[in-house]
């Protein structure tokens, strides 16, 4: 196959990594011709128009990802884009309604759903292992805040960060949320809440089917990178991210990781090969898309119902956000 990768940013440039081993031919494309050059020189790739290709990755600022994925629905080319779809609820509506329309195969970059421990946990769920599911706890930490110029065009953390935690809730339990009541809090530097976002948040989520499910986030986790899923049946006890290199110190025996994961790109390696994959294949026409437009707008849903709890300070149903 060849594959065009349009953006060449932190995740591009490690997409392309990833891709150059998978592809026949990788065409990459940057705002910026010096780093498309660098890039391709690194990844053995070559500089061209990314949709002369039989299939497009899409690595851009999140403000371009609509305009883009129209773009491959007027063309009809398989397309894969980092979340979101698109920044608000309307102009996801419109990605999905056009991919829908013109029959565009879309995949949303929700790599979690290709990690072997959520998709463990999602199998031992619908086998019946964990008996009937009452709890779900999430956490996502980070080591250190993105960079201060970011903060303001990224959404907030509950659109940016847990964005993730959302999708993947919806993917290991088949279930769907009702209800959100978020807080956050500022306890780092001041530019999280001169862009009105915060740098920690939590989250109780009621499901359609009562289920409580937890959720934390943290910009300054600074013992590692902390991605973790709990799943508390009548039978069974599920975890998912609680292996050696989680960093935790163990305050009962003293022990504590020796290699602790530094960043998502470590944590998640293995899961961003096997997204790409699963991509190719469907671009081939052998499976159906496996997180489509419609998966990140009910993700986003959540985030934005979130991210209006927390400024009201009060619970906010679903269909104040889906109408």
């Amino acid at each position: 196959m060849r594959v065009g990768l349009v953006g060449l940013g932190r995740i591009g440039s490690f997409h392309a990594r990833t891709l150059s081993g998978l592809v026949d031919e990788l065409l990459v494309a940057d705002a910026d011709p010096a780093l498309a050059e660098q890039v391709a020189r690194d990844v053995g790739a070559r500089v061209g128009d990314p949709w002369d290709a039989d299939a497009v990755v899409i690595a851009t600022p999140t403000s371009t990802h609509a305009e883009l994925l129209r773009q491959a629905c007027e063309r009809r080319i398989p397309v894969f884009c980092e979340k979101p779809a698109a920044p608000t609820v309307a102009e996801t509506v419109r990605v999905a309604e056009a991919a829908e329309r013109s029959g565009t195969m879309i995949h949303i970059g929700f790599q979690r759903r290709f990690d072997a421990g959520f998709a463990a946990a999602r199998q031992a769920l619908l086998g019946g292992e964990l008996g009937e599911l009452h709890r779900v706890h999430l956490l996502t930490g980070d080591p250190k805040p993105p960079p201060p110029e970011y903060v303001p065009v990224s959404g907030g953390i509950f659109r940016d960060c847990h964005i993730h935690d959302f999708d993947i809730l919806r993917w290991v339990t088949g279930r769907e949320a009702d209800t959100v009541y978020a807080a956050g809090a500022n306890r780092g530097e001041a530019f999280f809440a001169e862009a009105d976002d915060v740098d920690t948040s939590a989250a109780l989520i009621t499901m359609a089917d009562g289920t409580l499910v937890t959720l934390q986030g943290a910009r300054y986790n600074g013992a590692g990178y902390d991605v973790r899923m709990e799943l508390g049946g009548t039978l069974n006890t599920w975890v998912v991210g609680l292996g050696e290199r989680a960093p935790l110190h163990l305050a009962d025996d003293g022990r504590r990781p020796a290699d602790p994961w530094p960043d998502f790109q470590t944590r998640f390696a293995d899961a961003y090969v096997a997204e790409m994959r699963a991509f190719l294949t469907a671009a081939r026409g052998e499976r159906e898309s496996p997180c489509t437009a419609r998966d990140a707008l009910a993700a986003l849903h959540l985030a934005e119902a979130a991210d209006l709890s927390r400024r009201a300070g009060r619970p906010v149903r679903l269909q104040e956000v889906t109408g």
